[in-house]
């Protein structure tokens, strides 16, 4: 049961933070494409933006290992 639980758990914190990285992808794209000229303050915002959510979910891998550690 255990397992299940972990598993279950895993799948939530890696699918969250890749759906925030393909909306993410999706509004950069949409972005650019309405004003070609910003593109480096979008670039920006968008390489700190996917540092946040990289760190998340690398934060809460870590909680989940550290929770059931045996």
């Amino acid at each position: 049961m255990q397992t299940l639980v972990l598993m279950l758990i895993m799948a939530i914190v890696v699918l969250g933070p890749s759906a925030v990285i393909a909306v993410l992808g999706h509004a950069t794209i949409t972005a650019l494409g309405r004003n070609p000229s910003s593109a480096s303050k979008i670039f920006m915002g968008t390489i700190v933006f996917l540092v946040f959510v990289e760190a998340i979910s690398i934060i809460a891998l870590l909680v989940i290992f550290h929770l059931f550690a045996t």
